[in-house]
């Protein structure tokens, strides 16, 4: 029998990763001759992975970026993140006890994340968290990812989960809309990487900690979906 289980975004929702990525991206867009960006202008870049966030941070100081250029910077980005994992990423607080809770109630989990696979493993490795996860789907793990929601249903495939007794729990709108052409309710955090609240994108329900993510929460989310 399928197992219910509970879908995790990775950046912004279960790890920090955003003084990793900024780092990242500053060192991509130097190299570029751009002008680096703060913590408050790259949450308006992140979301889709470097390449668009490469793309979203050329835009936003009105700069072209030919193909070949975007290429040989999200290299540079890829290769500055890869020899820094897990760098100054860390959990978000309560998300080891979340875990824990949902687990011990019977629950799967996996991750679905617009994070390379190779890299996702890596940090969720390197954090000492692997082994909760039945599945960990990254951008390139199938032929589409978020907002498909294909991307979604495939990750509880993998994980052996019930889609009909599914959560998701992301930060972004890509999440929640990747969620809702899911037909699975979403758990929206407000603590993500979005230039705009959560909850103008109507999720679910919205928490700002993960002490909130409750079994009781999850359970009625399910029934009210079913």
């Amino acid at each position: 029998m399928k197992r219910p289980i509970i879908v995790f975004d990775l950046d912004g929702t279960l790890v920090d990763t955003a003084p990793d990525l900024l780092d990242s991206l500053n060192h991509s867009l130097v190299a570029g001759a751009m002008a680096s960006v703060d913590y408050a202008g790259f949450k308006r870049f992140v979301g889709q992975g470097g390449r668009v966030m490469i793309e979203r941070a050329y835009a936003a100081q009105q700069k072209a970026l030919k193909s070949e250029e975007l290429d040989r910077l999200l290299g540079l980005f890829m290769t500055h993140y890869t020899g820094n994992i897990p760098g100054k990423s860390l959990p978000y607080p309560g998300v080891v006890e979340a875990i824990d809770r949902l687990e011990g109630a019977g629950y799967a989990l996996a991750v679905c994340t617009n994070k390379y696979e190779a890299n996702s493993l890596a940090l969720i490795e390197a954090l000492g968290l692997k082994q909760h996860f039945s599945a960990i789907a990254g951008q390139d793990t199938f032929a589409f990812r978020k907002p498909d929601p294909r991307h979604l249903l495939e990750t509880i495939a993998m994980a052996g989960g019930d889609p009909e007794r599914a959560v998701m729990v992301g930060d972004s709108q890509t999440d929640i809309d990747t969620a809702k052409a899911a037909g699975i309710p979403v758990v929206a955090v407000d603590f993500g990487y979005t230039d705009r609240h959560v909850r103008e994108f109507e999720p679910s329900a919205i928490i700002s900690h993960f002490d909130e993510l409750t079994l009781g929460l999850v359970e009625k989310l399910i029934a009210a979906a079913r």
